[in-house]
């Protein structure tokens, strides 16, 4: 198939092998495959499939044990600590299934506080973070702390924190693993939209239905090997 974007994240026979008491445990064999520019691509597969190793290699949280990673032209698979750091807080915005929101600071905050690495100032920090509070509907919440938010507003914040780098692409861990249908049905409607203002998104998930809705990709994994890749028609309608 043709593709009118390039390339972003190229994997290239990715092998990870972890050493176990009993017998090493190959969670990818030989993976190889490339993500395009502005597509949403879901990784389906059952728990033990291999599909949050293959998340954990893409956010450079690991490396692999052969094979190589490559992310906007820049071998991921071979950098630094340092440089990885740098990697995950520029290029990736993630979102968690478990939010993994900073219980203690504000909905304000927590969507700022990337920026305070990357040393940017107080007043632009919370301008930026307000400014994407708004675009997930939370303007109204921006003082109130996770605990004194719902899980759909928390998910909400999340990606809100997620996008305050502007990020190369937004790599998503079951982003609704955690909330019920309607909640669910929101949180859709919003990476719908992300994906529609041409955000690159890749999202690791067991739910095949949630991926049938918003993928333009469905790649599916078991036991560490790619067992099929198919071009996809969003089935997901916005209400708007």
């Amino acid at each position: 198939m043709a593709h009118t974007t390039s390339p972003l994240i190229e994997i290239h026979r990715i092998n990870r092998i972890y050493n176990s008491e009993t017998a090493p445990v190959k969670a990818l064999n030989d993976v190889s495959l490339t993500i395009y520019e502005r597509t949403f691509v879901s990784i389906v597969g059952k728990s033990g499939s291999g599909k949050s190793t293959l998340l954990n290699l893409i956010g450079g949280m690991d490396k692999p044990t052969s094979g190589e990673i490559i992310v906007g032209g820049k071998v991921i698979s071979k950098m630094t600590p340092t440089q990885l750091a740098s990697y995950r807080r520029t290029v990736v915005g993630m979102i968690f299934q478990s939010f993994n929101l900073i219980t203690n600071m504000t909905a304000l905050d927590n969507v700022a506080l990337p920026l305070f690495f990357d040393g940017v100032p107080e007043k632009m920090r919370l301008a930026r973070a307000a400014e994407l509070l708004e675009m997930v509907g939370l303007s109204h919440r921006a003082r109130h702390r996770p605990t004194e938010l719902s899980g759909g507003e928390q998910q909400r914040v999340a990606i809100a924190r997620a996008l305050v780098n502007n990020p190369r692409f937004i790599l998503a861990d079951e982003p609704t693993g955690n909330l019920d249908s309607r909640t669910t049905e929101e949180i859709v409607a919003l990476l719908q939209h992300l994906h529609q203002q041409g955000k690159t998104i890749v999202m690791i998930t067991h739910d095949l239905s949630l991926a049938e809705q918003l993928s333009t990709r469905i790649i599916t994994l078991k036991d560490g090997n790619i067992i099929s890749d198919e071009q996809h028609e969003p089935q997901f309608q916005s209400a708007k």
